[in-house]
């Protein structure tokens, strides 16, 4: 491992366009879930100028409704606080164009007597914790997150903030020894009220990006971009459109770790690209947070229609204190990685879905609903007793 170095991430916040059809098609699969905890929901949504097409596959009850599902974009992009000529959630055309799930997927997924639920997918992915922040996530893209976190709930408190919801973060950080030490760039894009001049919004933006990064790691003031283009009054799908599943990286690790491919927004949880990946996650960080490493990366494999994993993989970068084969088979033993054992353990068929389509999947508080139940460290004590 190299231990002295410059790592980047980005984060976009939740009024970037691809973040407005995250948003959508998980506020579809909340519907779905809240109706009937086994709905099967595959969506897809696209934003442009005024435009917000919805797509996919579903199998639940016939009180969701195309208007119901309009009903639903129409909140979300209000809650964002899409209300401009180019994007207004009262006038932009939806169009529903969800029709019933495969009796060809269907039949893999089902269970049957002969056999328990099956992955709705075959594919590969990944979990992974870090102890450079406390909540064991990588540190760029932790603080990319809060920046855009802080300047969002400032502008909701404030319409005269003079922030618009289109924004994007990138940090770069000073590696010594392996460990973040200071940032040496940071890039602020933020859609803004036509009035401002780009020196306003600089000063808008530097007291948030001052108080997200631990006290004296700010960039030199030549490093610090703000809106680099100059100006940024049209944004969100208006200035450029916007799909489902197009910032798979910002919404896990930020490039700190590797990624299967497959996109969370928009899948109920049968689909092992999302509960697979919660589950790799939950086990990484359990790993870290029990002590048994520093670092932990954790690779899971699975087939459409068979239930069990079909490889459990760990990598501890150097920094274990177990073996990492014998960690693969404790693992294994505290908890079931089966698509259905998953989505118990984690309590997943709730509607819990819309709340995680901006700022991250990981490295999220708890919530006592269920939400972000793949953060909790509750695993500890029994690994540990496996490992024993």
């Amino acid at each position: 491992m190299r231990s002295s170095y410059l790592f980047t991430s980005e984060s976009v916040s939740e009024g970037h366009p691809d973040k407005v059809c995250d948003r959508i098609s998980d506020a579809v699969v909340d519907a779905y879930l809240a109706a009937e905890p086994q709905a099967r929901v595959a969506c897809e949504t696209l934003c442009t100028t005024n435009r917000i097409v919805i797509a996919g596959e579903v199998r639940g009850p016939a009180s969701i409704t195309s208007e119901s599902i309009e009903s639903l974009a129409r909140d979300a992009v209000k809650a964002i606080g899409y209300e401009q000529d180019g994007f207004h959630w009262k006038n932009a055309d939806v169009s529903v164009y969800l029709h019933k799930q495969s009796s060809d997927i269907a039949q893999g997924v089902d269970s049957a007597e002969s056999k328990d639920e099956g992955a709705g997918d075959q594919g590969i992915m990944f979990g992974y914790a870090c102890r450079e922040t406390e909540v064991l996530m990588p540190a760029p893209l932790y603080y990319a997150h809060r920046i855009l976190q802080d300047m969002a709930t400032a502008r909701h408190a404030d319409k005269n903030s003079g922030l618009g919801p289109d924004a994007k973060s990138q940090i770069t950080l000073q590696y010594e020894n392996g460990k973040p030490v200071r940032a040496t760039s940071v890039v602020v894009s933020t859609q803004h009220a036509e009035k401002l001049s780009q020196a306003d919004v600089r000063e808008i933006v530097r007291p948030f990006v001052m108080k997200a990064l631990p006290q004296g790691w700010m960039c030199p003031e030549a490093e610090f971009y703000v809106n680099p283009t100059g100006r940024f009054v049209i944004g969100g799908p208006d200035g450029d459109a916007g799909l489902t599943g197009r910032k798979i990286i910002v919404d896990t690790y930020g490039g700190a770790a590797p990624h299967g491919g497959g996109a969370f927004s928009g899948k109920d949880p049968t689909k092992v690209d999302r509960s697979a990946a919660y589950a790799a996650r939950y086990l990484a960080k359990n790993v870290v947070a029990a002590g048994c490493a520093e670092r932990c990366t954790i690779q899971l494999s699975y087939a459409i229609g068979v239930a069990k994993p079909l490889s459990l993989y760990v990598d501890l970068h150097g920094t274990g204190q177990v073996d990492e084969a014998r960690l693969e088979k404790a693992l294994a033993e505290v908890m079931d990685l089966s698509p259905r054992g998953i989505r118990n353990h984690l309590q997943l068929n709730r509607p819990i879905y819309e709340r995680t389509a901006a700022y991250g999947h990981f490295g999220r508080a708890p919530e006592a609903d269920g939400g972000f139940s793949w953060e909790k460290t509750d695993l500890i004590d029994a690994l540990k007793k496996a490992l024993a």
